[in-house]
């Protein structure tokens, strides 16, 4: 782009009150899209752990703004040579930042529509209207008797990474089964389980802890663990207390605490993501019906 080329060419040999004349219309519509970008951008900093790294940034480009305004050449010498060093430095510290940011983006709407194989979907949507039955069942028993659990329901992201640290099931979701496998002293009720379309494909498994420092302190290991699955995946978690057998769900990073039986399956109803025909009777029953318009709890 000449406009800022020269701008910096300018700026480097300390002549700044020579500015470029000409402006192009391509100028005008880079410089709104580079606004626009750097605005999101941004944004998508202030809520990351990136944003302290940022003001380190501008702290560092003032000093180097000083450094060209009254020709330190030395110190413009070393900035020339360590820039291209320092971009890679600063992507590696970023780095868990910007897959999450590239995972959000994929997981736009858009995407899925520009891209037809990714549009395929059964009648019955990722999981059928049984495998929510039995998945609420089996919570409220174990809700009851105080059984703690860890359920992570996938959706587009696959879970194999984590499916690797437990225990093969690949068996067809039931109540039973799930109580059984939580069921205290039983050699797979530690961990959690993954559950992928109709079936149980792995029990056991290893999630990754949340570093959220504002989370509760009443949160245990297996909150923090269904909040970590959720930061790093668009799955949903059901974590049950073995202290207050209260049911939670993890989604997207956040967590809602205290849902009841009617909650639980309206968060199972909308991941379930049927055809756009059961789509208009699912928004009719939570308006009429009680068995899809319960409390979702509270925000932890």
């Amino acid at each position: 782009m000449p406009f800022f080329s020269n701008l910096w060419d300018n700026i480097l040999n300390n002549d700044l009150i020579t500015i470029p004349y000409y402006i192009k219309w391509t100028d005008i519509v880079e410089i709104v899209l580079i606004s626009f970008l750097a605005y999101s951008i941004m944004v998508w900093i202030k809520t990351t752990r990136a944003w302290s790294l940022l003001k380190g940034i501008v702290v560092i480009a003032i000093f180097i703004l000083v450094a060209a305004i009254f020709n330190m050449n030395t110190i413009l010498w070393i900035v020339q040579n360590v820039i291209g060093v320092a971009v890679i430095a600063i992507i590696v510290i970023i780095q868990p930042e910007l897959r999450k940011a590239l995972e959000e983006l994929g997981r736009k709407n858009i995407i899925s529509s520009m891209l037809p194989f990714d549009n395929i979907k059964s009648e019955e949507g990722r999981f059928s209207d049984r495998t929510i039955n039995e998945i609420a069942k089996a919570c409220i028993e174990m809700a009851r008797v105080k059984t703690g659990a860890l359920i992570v329901i996938e959706q587009n992201d696959h879970l194999s990474d984590y499916e690797r640290t437990g225990i093969d099931v690949d068996a067809i979701v039931s109540s039973q089964l799930l109580i059984n496998i939580f069921e205290h002293n039983t050699p797979l009720h530690d961990g959690a389980v993954l559950i992928r379309g109709n079936r149980i494909i792995s029990a056991t498994c290893y999630l990754p802890l949340s570093d959220n420092r504002g989370l509760s302190k009443e949160l245990g290991t297996r909150h923090r663990a269904g909040i970590g699955i959720s930061e790093v995946t668009d799955s949903m978690t059901i974590i049950i207390s073995e202290e207050s057998g209260r049911i939670s769900i993890a989604y997207q990073g956040e967590m809602q605490r205290n849902v009841d039986v009617d909650g639980l399956k309206k968060y199972l109803y909308m991941i379930q993501d049927k055809p756009d025909e059961d789509k208009k009777s699912r928004k009719k029953l939570k308006v009429n019906g009680k068995a899809v318009n319960g409390g979702l709890g509270r925000k932890c």
